[in-house]
């Protein structure tokens, strides 16, 4: 008997990183067929940024690996065996995946490979969101199956809703690395001048700055949150939860405040199912 394909391989081994999480939870309220192809958008971004977060490896090196990726990406779209961008095939024939969107987040993966991002402008951070998270917004609405004016308004502005929690949460992880996504204009507002990361967020002024990076995020949501009560046309079970899992830990975050030395904020499996059973009386 043979054994696992390696895309099937690849794809146990992307669910057992992520089973328990609250995007494992979302996905699961999927139907089958819309679920293996989200499990395979996520397996493509993971692959591509374990790429630019693994530190060990000249950029360089890096550099070419995400050169290879737009080269499989390419071949794929062209109809040409497509070497590890394989796995992608059916999701992207079976809800016309459009290539600009993968190739968008290569790009914002090549931002970090570049050079460690710290206390970009709010245009760069922008940017950078618009690569990592919007254009995983546009995978992601074609397989929601939205309609095209809404899914690229909720492509916007959940994505970057998310993004923006997603740097809140993990300053203390990004400082390790030596990045500080934290846009300058901020730090400056609340009196930090300097870009180095774990000075930034080791001062008790960070509050403020991620105080107004909050603001912005809950703008994103309220945005996001209009445009689902509108019931737009598709299966909106999975957004819905991701908004209202990150919503929760941004309020989190909000009550704890991040004057150092802070603490992860985490959703608890029972918060978890309590959020699952809000969102599927919403539909």
């Amino acid at each position: 008997m043979s054994g696992p394909s390696q895309a099937e391989a690849g794809s146990t081994e992307i669910e057992a990183r992520i089973s328990g999480s609250s995007f494992y939870a979302a996905m699961l309220l999927m139907p089958k067929r819309e679920r293996a192809a989200m499990f395979a958008v996520y397996r493509f971004c993971r692959l591509v940024d374990d790429i630019a977060d693994d530190g060990s490896r000249p950029r360089p090196e890096r550099a070419k690996e995400l050169d290879r990726w737009r080269a499989d990406i390419a071949e794929l779209y062209a109809g040409r065996p497509s070497g590890q961008a394989a796995f992608l095939d059916s999701a992207v024939r079976d809800f016309g995946l459009q290539e600009a969107d993968f190739l968008a987040v290569i790009d914002g993966m090549g931002m970090d490979v570049a050079a460690d991002l710290r206390a970009p402008d709010q245009k760069t951070l922008d940017l950078y969101c618009e690569r990592v998270a919007a254009a995983v917004g546009r995978l992601s609405v074609r397989i929601f199956g939205m309609e095209h004016k809404s899914g690229l308004e909720l492509a916007h502005q959940l994505g970057r809703a998310l993004q923006l929690t997603n740097i809140l949460r993990d300053i203390d992880e990004d400082a390790d690395m030596g990045r500080l996504y934290l846009p300058r204009e901020l730090l400056v507002r609340a009196g930090i001048e300097t870009i180095d990361p774990a000075a930034a967020i080791g001062d008790p002024r960070v509050d403020a700055a991620c105080r107004q990076l909050a603001t912005q995020a809950q703008d994103r949501f309220a945005a996001a949150e209009r445009l689902l009560r509108s019931r737009p046309r598709g299966k909106l079970l999975a957004p819905r939860l991701m908004a209202a899992v990150y919503r929760a830990l941004l309020q989190d975050m909000l009550a704890q405040g991040w004057i150092p030395p802070r603490r992860r904020v985490r959703i608890g499996k029972l918060r978890l199912l309590a959020l699952v059973a809000r969102c599927a009386v919403l539909g």
